[in-house]
């Protein structure tokens, strides 16, 4: 394991609830920014929850915590979802979102998770189809928010027009998309799944648009936040080849057939360890 993996490797072994997620993404983000300074963007979240906590009484409602963060986020500092240019890779690294005011609907509900965990608020990421969003339980009820739209509330039937432009009718139970019982669709995402998510992000972008280097350093880390993800296992054997680590790629689809012995795609994964067998065998 390289050096630069270590500290992240660390922090993901913690029991899920202790996962620092703002420091996650932003050592994440050190594949793509060497340089970056950690540090100095944990303490710009934190300057941040200070100016909110300086206008919030300790007594202050949910409800009013939610107006105050949506008005210091959106109104003041004039952040907004990135509509033009959604597939920016720096949509998805936490320092880009704090540097440009700017993200992908994941990165965004990232610092406002942060900041509303720092004000006392308890929002939690939902990993809904297609959107990402948070959820704030309050004393009349569960309250779902877009933090990509300035964390507009989201009503029952925007919510369930979510689901139908991104699940097919007749996909559960023969039930139309719309009529899916919404609550599972609003369960929290653990720390884990909420790092898996940004980082699966980061590998489509990357693949489409052909960086095999930095689909490398993505599936590194997604590897470490879910090792038994066979389907990571053996496409970064695939990207191990194309960068010419042939004992690296024999090594990982090797793996991969054994731990997935009835894949559909097994004959596939033989046919390049064969391949890859023989280019190996060249380097001797």
């Amino acid at each position: 394991m390289g050096i630069a993996l270590q500290p992240f490797a660390q922090l993901i072994s913690r029991e899920d609830a202790r996962i620092d997620l703002s420091r996650a993404c932003l050592l994440i983000a050190q594949d793509a920014y060497p340089d970056l300074d950690v540090e100095r963007y944990i303490g710009e979240i934190e300057r941040m929850a200070t100016r909110l906590r300086a206008r919030l009484a300790p007594t202050a409602a949910g409800e009013d915590r939610v107006v105050a963060l949506n008005q210091l986020l959106y109104e003041e500092l004039g952040y907004w979802g990135n509509t033009e240019d959604y597939y920016d890779p720096r949509n998805s690294y936490l320092n880009e979102v704090i540097d440009r005011r700017t993200g992908m609907p994941i990165t965004m509900s990232i610092l406002y998770m942060e900041l509303g965990r720092r004000i006392g608020l308890p929002v939690e990421g939902v990993s809904f189809p297609g959107h990402f969003l948070v959820r704030v339980r309050l004393h009349g009820g569960m309250l779902v928010l877009d933090p990509f739209s300035g964390g507009a509330p989201q009503s029952e039937d925007e919510l369930r027009s979510r689901v139908k432009r991104v699940i097919p009718d007749g996909v559960a139970d023969d039930l139309p998309a719309s009529e899916l019982p919404l609550d599972q669709f609003l369960e929290p995402a653990t720390n884990r799944q909420i790092l898996a998510r940004v980082l699966r992000n980061l590998k489509g972008i990357y693949r489409k648009a052909n960086k095999p280097e930095r689909m490398l350093d993505v599936l590194n880390r997604m590897l470490l936040v879910t090792p038994d993800a066979s389907a990571e296992l053996r496409d970064r054997g695939y990207v191990y080849q194309r960068l010419e680590c042939y004992r690296a790629a024999f090594k990982d689809l090797t793996d991969y057939a054994e731990r997935e012995p009835d894949a559909p795609d097994l004959d596939e994964v033989r046919s390049k360890l064969m391949e890859l067998s023989a280019l190996c065998a060249r380097l001797n």
